[in-house]
């Protein structure tokens, strides 16, 4: 299968990359059933890259109905080792303003009944997830965007990303809970993709771009559709120019991750008498520990 050492995962505004060259289309099939929609395997900047709209290029897939096993386990055979996840994010601080652009380091998970593993059926395993990002993936976001001075986009640095259910937005209790929490962004998407993706020993990071104020902020009910659907788009054409410099950079200078061996010590069960059919499911992610 076609090789791609670099993923992106685009979300809402995101359905495309107008930069990319060379496209082909590739309907891909995993255990875990079809992705969210064809992958788009291209070149940016001169590298192969895998890109995938995560609601399906016309928006069709509400986020508690995401195949997000499907998704990931895709990027993964297509020989992802570096996924960057363009998010549209409500912000729950002041200071992240409206098409500005944080890049988390940390998650809270409010979802309920989302796949969220590829284990089970035989073989169990705990992968560490204290550091839910990876940190040098994170930082070549972060210098990337850095490095571009896109004008109305303030970067920020880390930051929690509470991982909501959906598809409702938070009541205000709600959301001045998260506050109190000292959150940063609210979101419905990258939890299980970045659980799932240090899974598959991919390296993930989250670029969360800011639409509008969660509904605690008192200018909120002034926010329009009409409104966050033109951020969507101006944050749309900034998060292409930020992921064609970050794979830029990640060709010239690819990271070390944790997260490249995060299997290591995390299946608990002896593999040599784990159930064949499991063994046949994972196989992509277990091969260098069969």
């Amino acid at each position: 299968m076609a090789e791609a050492r670099i993923g992106i995962i685009g979300g809402s505004g995101l359905y495309k990359m107008d930069a990319l060259k060379d496209v082909e289309e590739m309907q891909v099939q995993t255990p875990f059933g079809s992705p969210s929609d064809a992958l788009i395997l291209g070149t940016l900047e001169g590298t192969k890259v895998a890109f995938l709209a995560r609601h399906g290029r016309n928006h069709t897939l509400l986020p508690s109905e995401l195949p997000f096993q499907a998704n990931i386990y895709a990027m993964k055979q297509l020989g992802v080792e570096y996924l960057i996840s363009a998010s549209a994010v409500g912000s729950l601080k002041e200071e992240a303003k409206p098409l500005d652009m944080v890049v988390p380091d940390q998650f809270i998970d409010r979802t309920k009944n989302r796949a969220s593993t590829f284990f089970g059926e035989g073989i169990v395993a705990h992968i560490a997830f204290a550091e839910p990002i990876c940190k040098n993936l994170a930082v070549v976001v972060a210098d990337a965007i850095a490095s571009l001075n896109l004008p109305d986009v303030t970067l920020h640095r880390g930051g929690t990303y509470v991982c909501m259910e959906g598809p409702a937005f938070s009541t205000k209790a709600e959301s001045h809970l998260y506050r109190s929490w000292d959150a940063t962004v609210i979101g419905m998407t990258n939890l299980p993709e970045a659980k799932l993706a240090r899974e598959a020993e991919i390296a993930y990071a989250t670029l969360a771009l800011v639409t509008d104020y969660d509904c605690w902020h008192p200018d909120h009910d002034s926010v329009t559709v009409e409104m966050v659907i033109s951020n969507l788009q101006r944050n749309a054409v900034n998060a292409q120019k930020v992921i064609q410099e970050t794979v830029r950079r990640l060709s010239a200078n690819p990271p070390q991750s944790d997260a490249h061996s995060a299997l290591k010590y995390a299946i608990l069960t002896r593999l040599e008498v784990a159930p064949a059919a499991t063994k046949e499911k994972l196989k992509l992610l277990l091969k260098k520990y069969l």
